[in-house]
């Protein structure tokens, strides 16, 4: 079954959920705000993605710019990013789609999943 982290006030997380039930793509739908991915989640969706955990940072929110990652990141190490995204959900760039062989990292490639 296909994981859908969404945030429910998010119009993009709004909009990918239409596509994936307009197409009849199953998917069990989790808030990533109340039940944020754990760090061995997250783990395992950065090493099924080939991408570096960066990529999984929301960068356009409040919380990342309040924080000033933009800034900090660099500095950081793969693990310690992963336990910073894991610490709340916000951070973590959705939606995230997690299909049992890709990790759609926001909306813009679900059209793969045709």
């Amino acid at each position: 079954m296909n994981l859908f982290l969404c945030y429910s006030k998010c119009s993009t997380c709004k909009k990918a959920r239409e596509f994936l039930k307009e197409h009849h793509i199953p998917f069990q739908e989790r808030d990533i705000k109340e039940n944020p991915p754990s760090s061995n989640e997250l783990e395992a969706w950065i090493k099924l993605s080939g991408k570096s955990p960066r990529k999984f940072f929301n960068t356009s929110g409040l919380l990342y710019k309040s924080m000033n990652l933009k800034d900090k990141l660099d500095s950081m190490s793969n693990e310690e990013q992963i336990e910073l995204l894991s610490s709340d959900g916000m951070l973590v760039k959705r939606p995230l789609l997690i299909t049992d062989d890709k990790v759609y990292i926001g909306f813009k490639h679900y059209e793969d999943l045709l």
